[in-house]
């Protein structure tokens, strides 16, 4: 059973995941760095930890430079343990920049871990799983 108390915090870190994915796919940048406690990406399928607000706006800067159209479709959003959500969901987009531009789009199923302060609704963390061939496939090309 739970209590008020913890489905109050579990429903106000829902609405923080939802506000972070959504206004990712407008870049409001302000808005999303305003979810964290302390901002930090976890690129799980490249190693690459973006950690700090610099860090994490210069990984927003330069991935939409090369897709600048990228989005999300959430497909399940579950609470995983006392301190974490689990989504899964389709990321979308069109490469269009970066060195090497396809001009071809992509569609990605991913998962992201969102870790929370303890007792608290801001994100210390985004941790991203994804399988980088099913894109580097698709924006391949022509053979």
């Amino acid at each position: 059973m739970t209590s008020e108390s913890e489905a109050s915090l579990r429903a106000r870190r829902e609405a923080t995941v939802r506000t972070h994915m959504e206004r990712e796919i407008v870049h409001d940048w302000d808005a999303v760095i305003a979810t964290f406690a302390h901002p930090r990406y976890e690129l799980i399928a490249t190693g690459v930890v973006h950690d700090g607000e610099a860090a994490v706006r210069e990984y927003f800067r330069a991935g939409r430079a090369a897709v600048p159209d990228q989005r999300n479709e959430i497909l399940s959003l579950r609470h995983a343990g006392d301190d974490a959500i689990a989504v899964e969901f389709w990321l979308l987009g069109t490469q269009t920049g970066g060195p090497n531009p396809s001009g071809k789009p992509f569609r990605c199923r991913m998962a992201v871990l969102f870790e929370f302060a303890p007792g608290s609704d801001k994100l210390v963390c985004e941790r991203v799983y994804w399988d980088s061939a099913t894109i580097a496939r698709q924006l391949a090309p022509a053979a």
